[in-house]
């Protein structure tokens, strides 16, 4: 299929048209017995659809169903959404959000409505803001967390990912004794190289990657992680295991109409349709049609897509969308014991911690950490370093050292052995105080 060449448009155009064509939200809570259902009616444009999913899921809803319809420069949705008990979303305050956040005539009322999601506690511009990735190893997130207090940051929050191998994070900090963002250039310079080394650790200098930043306008935390995985791609060493088990089936095909039509079966977990579309509308493809169906723990989902430039996929082009569909979903698994933390917040208690987990030989495979009125409160996944089932005898010496204020939630995991080389980082700090909205302007050169 031959590109098309499409039309100048005027950038003011978009605004006045949505002035014309605002979309359209209404919250039924009443039209179903198991759900509340969201439905989205609006002028299209490249984007909306993961707009809408991110307001759902950064609202902790489950997406249990849904149809979506993108043709003829309109967009027409249906969500059937509950919360995170499985129950309908019946909270006036929760439906307003939504109502809020998507229901925007111009570009100023959307950043508006996005801010929103950040406005219960700290701002992004009070922060500096650090991205690195590199090779993972077992205890990663213990030396970066020291080198930080080490040269008296503290860090507010903090989000990190691991796949294949392969870590990317994303922390905020601030100077320990002022609690404002670092504006000294030298000092961040250093600050660059130090944590550049330690990423890098015993491998070559291209495979690690330090870039310190301001955050200023909106982008999606997650969304940007995703990102920062899927540019790293080229570092990543190939899953070679064979491993079907656990893996999403992915299948991609051709109709008659022009779409390329991408099924996918797997595991139900939370996030999982925002880690696709995300996925889908960062490569450039277009979501016409999809149909979203959660029966139970297995999911099976498919969409009708198109390259931007109006093109099917070709083979290659269906290859590489099948692996970077399939790390999406892989990268965000939580793995091992839960451990949850919650006592009086100070500098150095992040780095404290997971030096306590490496010298009992857990490695941190995910982790949630949020600080509310000086509290940290805090979700570790930990594994053994060496991919055996969690002693429980450790964790009791660990509560000895901490404090009771560590609790076990779940079990150890009886699956089999998992290998090491899985078993650092895993994905740290999801969306501290509403942090979950930045856009990324360098202050030193990657």
């Amino acid at each position: 299929m031959d590109n098309p060449k499409w039309p100048y448009f005027d950038p003011d155009y978009e605004t006045t048209c949505s002035s014309f064509n605002s979309p359209r939200v209404t919250v039924e809570t009443e039209a179903s017995e198991n759900a509340t259902i969201v439905k989205v009616n609006s002028a299209n444009r490249h984007g909306i659809l993961l707009n809408v999913v991110q307001v759902l899921t950064d609202l902790d809803l489950t997406i249990t169903k849904s149809d979506i319809f993108h043709d003829l420069g309109w967009f027409m949705d249906v969500f059937h959404v509950v919360d995170s008990n499985g129950n309908k979303a019946l909270d006036k305050q929760t439906c307003d959000h939504i109502m809020n956040s998507l229901g925007y005539r111009t570009r100023r009322e959307q950043f508006s409505a996005d801010s929103l999601r950040r406005s219960t506690g700290l701002t992004v511009a009070d922060h500096t803001v650090i991205e690195l990735t590199g090779p993972d190893r077992p205890g990663l997130l213990s030396e970066l967390s020291a080198v930080l207090t080490r040269l008296e940051c503290n860090v507010n929050a903090a989000e990190v990912w691991t796949h294949n191998l392969r870590a990317a994070s994303i922390v905020y900090f601030t100077d320990s004794s002022t609690g404002r963002p670092i504006t000294n250039q030298s000092k961040l310079d250093y600050i660059k190289e130090q944590l550049s080394r330690v990423m890098k650790g015993d491998h070559d200098e291209e495979v690690a990657r330090c870039k310190i930043e301001y955050a200023t306008e909106i982008t999606h935390v997650e969304r940007r992680l995703h990102q920062l995985m899927y540019d790293d791609r080229a570092n990543e060493v190939p899953d070679r295991s064979g491993n079907m088990q656990g893996r999403p089936a992915i299948h991609i095909k051709r109709n008659e109409r022009g779409y390329s039509v991408v099924s996918i079966h797997c595991k139900d977990r939370p996030k999982l349709l925002f880690d696709i579309v995300c996925t889908l509308t960062d490569m450039q493809y277009v979501i016409y049609h999809a149909l979203i169906n959660f029966p139970g723990s297995e999911t099976s989902q498919e969409f009708f897509i198109r390259h931007v430039n109006g093109c099917t996929l070709d083979t290659a082009a269906e290859q590489h969308l099948k692996a970077c569909l399939e790390a999406a979903i892989s990268r965000r698994t939580s793995e091992g014991l839960r451990l949850e933390l919650c006592m009086n917040d100070r500098v150095g208690l992040l780095s404290d911690v997971t030096r306590i987990f490496r010298e009992n030989g857990l490695s941190v495979a995910r982790a949630d950490i949020t600080t509310r009125h000086d509290k940290a409160i805090n979700v570790f996944y930990v594994v053994d370093a060496s991919g055996r089932p969690v002693n429980m005898k450790v964790v009791e010496a660990m509560r000895e050292t901490i404090g009771s204020s560590l609790e076990v939630k779940g079990l150890p995991r009886s699956e089999p052995e998992l290998p090491s080389t899985k078993l650092s980082l895993g994905g740290l700090f999801r969306n501290i105080y509403g942090l979950t909205n930045i856009t990324w302007r360098s202050t030193a050169t990657a």
